[in-house]
């Protein structure tokens, strides 16, 4: 009996074990591709220069990064059906850092768009199949863990970045495009050495049909909360798109307006961090009513306050903006078989990427219509209607709550 006792323990502590292991390394991972897609802004400015380029082609260039990982995200999860998910973050994480060698060595805008629509295809593999990883690696309990990875996101887009800022001013922008893209390629070393197998993403076809699975209900459930992720995106962008222009209305120099961002960024990073574990201790639901709810009655006070006290509000303001994020991302799982969980975070990861690429020229276009400030107060209104959408979500994750065998 002690013998069995024994065994059972070494067996959940080396699967703790590899939990947290595949944590630590899809979350390095998660850091080095945000990292990978926020280093663009940092390089526009000097590819200007080098290449004499208007700001049409200049989008271009960060929207051949941004379209091909977005497009190819339910690709890559069809193709994790079939191929060990681990193997692809790999290549994809390898196909990413090769991307910016290229771009390193381009001589010409065609060549520079290449490089970063490759790298962009790489950074497609990361988001579906290391968010899947980690929602198999603890199961019921990857609401916390699914926080946690999206936060390290955040980690990237502020250091990768940075630090390429300040290689700019000591090297050549090849140079320093050369020591990210050996970041790269140590980390998908790391992967390939470190990160426990993840195996095939689909199931038999008799567990595919059985009726323990989310069938109906869950594509029900599942398109509410993509419908909820593609509002709470679309209000998170369209405030920022107008944040700096409220704040110059209020007299904002334009350091202040940067420390402002910076403020919301922090707040977000926190929100993504804790907002995971708050929704497994008190639900979905209410998590989402208070972020929502939060976001609307704080932007409505950013509108209305005078500048210092507006900035004062901004970090409680990005933990209410991002936070909802983590709690939408730990949802996925269980709206989901768990042969199809990959492909459920593609295509929530594409309604949401895509979110953010639209919502800011329509909310801009209303805008240019009505002004900044009712533009900004329809974002808050946006976030008031994701509210009675969360409350059908609810119903839904009830009824998956009473099915049996409804995750594994």
């Amino acid at each position: 009996m002690s013998e069995l006792v024994t065994g059972s323990a070494d067996r959940c502590r080396d699967e703790r074990a590899r939990a947290a292991r595949t944590l630590m390394v899809t979350g390095v991972n998660h850091a080095l591709h945000d990292g990978y897609t926020d280093l663009i802004y940092v390089l526009l400015p000097v590819w200007q220069t080098e290449f004499a380029l208007g700001y049409g082609l200049l989008a271009l260039l960060r929207g051949l990064y941004a379209g091909t990982m977005a497009g190819l995200q339910i690709p890559v999860a069809r193709l994790a059906e079939r191929i060990d998910g681990k193997m692809i973050l790999v290549l994809g994480t390898a196909l990413s850092a090769l991307g910016y060698v290229l771009a390193g060595l381009s001589g010409s805008f065609l060549a520079l768009g290449f490089a970063l629509a490759l790298s962009g295809a790489g950074s497609s593999t990361q988001h579906p199949l290391a968010s899947a990883a980690v929602s198999r690696a603890y199961g019921a309990a990857a609401r916390g863990p699914l926080g946690i990875y999206n936060f390290t996101g955040d980690l990237g887009k502020a250091a990768i970045p940075a630090l390429v800022a300040l290689l700019l001013v000591i090297m050549s922008w090849r140079h320093a495009l050369l020591l990210v893209a050996c970041a790269g390629l140590l980390v998908a070393a790391g992967i390939a050495l470190w990160m426990p197998a993840v195996g095939k993403g689909h199931a038999s076809r008799k567990a595919s049909s059985s009726p323990g699975h989310a069938g109906d209900k869950g594509r029900g459930g599942f398109n509410c909360l993509l419908a909820i992720g593609v509002l709470d995106t679309a209000v998170r962008m369209g405030f920022l798109t107008f944040l700096p222009f409220l704040l110059r209305g209020k007299g904002a120099s334009l350091p202040t307006s940067g420390l402002a961002l910076a403020l919301v960024f922090i707040g977000g990073a926190a929100g993504k961090f804790t907002c995971g574990w708050l929704g497994a201790r008190i639900g979905t639901l209410r998590t989402v009513l208070v972020t929502e709810g939060g976001t609307a009655a704080l932007i409505a006070a950013v509108l209305a306050l005078p500048l210092t006290p507006a900035i004062a509000l901004l970090p409680l303001l990005g933990v209410m903006l991002n936070g909802t994020s983590s709690v939408l991302y730990g949802t996925v799982p269980e709206l989901t078989p768990p042969h199809l969980t990959e492909r459920a975070f593609a295509l929530f990861y594409s309604g949401t990427i895509g979110s953010g690429a639209i919502a800011p020229v329509l909310y801009g276009l209303l805008g240019d219509a009505l002004g900044p400030s009712i533009a900004t107060a329809t974002t808050a209104a946006t976030a008031l209607a994701i509210c009675p959408l969360a409350l059908v979500l609810d119903r839904y994750l009830a009824k998956q709550a009473t099915m049996p065998h409804s995750r594994v």
